[in-house]
């Protein structure tokens, strides 16, 4: 079974500059996600930088700070898993590729 490195080594080349388009095209990509029935909202990018914070103001009540802390946290983990769910969807193709490499001895 003869190797081409040259080849193998074209192709590691060709997918790490498709995984890092793919990755700049998913950081431009916002998704959102709410808590407390739209009180909070929070959008984040595929690079899982917050964007955003939007809380409407019936969510601030002084005597309960906790409620509203605790719906930011809600709201900003649950974007951060949908920024998450964007980006794998976008380099699940690219890594399904790897099937394809036959690396011997691996």
């Amino acid at each position: 079974m003869s190797m081409d490195m040259n080849q193998m080594l074209k192709q590691v080349q060709q997918m790490q500059a498709e995984m890092e388009r793919l990755q700049a095209e998913a950081a431009a990509e916002v998704v959102e996600a709410s808590a407390g029935g739209g009180m909070v909202t929070v959008k984040a990018n595929g690079a899982r930088e917050i964007v955003s914070i939007a809380i409407k103001p019936e969510a601030i009540d002084s005597a309960d700070p906790e409620m509203l802390e605790d719906l930011v946290v809600a709201a900003t983990n649950e974007a951060l898993r949908a920024a998450d769910r964007m980006l794998q969807g976008k380099l699940g193709g690219l890594m399904g590729g790897l099937g394809e490499m036959h690396l011997p001895g691996l």
